[in-house]
């Protein structure tokens, strides 16, 4: 007989834990409580969309990741061969290519150190406004 795991929901009642879906912060739901969340989390995105902040994407870190998909781009190299010589999943640096996070200097390093170039950081004078 195949051994298995039970859990209690957030009502106290006692489940099977391959029921359970697993959520943030490894609290298991029900499928009926995380349908219940989902909604909860759609109508508060949607009352308070205009004060939800989102991330800002620096200029500077657009146009240099622009640059290192260019030189990617140039050299023939795929996703996966720069996955193979950074070690960064090819689906993190799709999302860094498209989406354009917020991305640590470690990681715009490591993407320019597998097309053989370097990272260069420059203080100066801020332009007259």
């Amino acid at each position: 007989m195949p051994y298995i795991e039970f859990i209690w929901d957030l009502g106290g009642r006692m489940m099977a834990k391959k029921q359970a879906k697993r959520r943030s912060r490894g609290r298991y739901l029900t499928d009926e409580e995380a349908a219940k969340y989902d909604t909860i989390r759609e109508q508060v995105a949607a009352e308070f969309s205009d004060r939800i902040k989102k991330p800002t994407v620096s200029p500077v870190a657009h146009a240099a990741i622009m640059e290192l998909k260019q030189a990617r781009e140039a050299l023939g190299l795929s996703l996966a061969d720069i996955r193979d010589r950074t070690g960064i999943e090819r689906s993190a640096l799709s999302r860094l290519e498209n989406e354009t996070p917020n991305v640590t200097i470690r990681t715009l390093e490591r993407y320019a150190e597998a097309l053989g170039k370097r990272i260069v950081i420059e203080i100066a004078d801020a332009r007259p406004t």
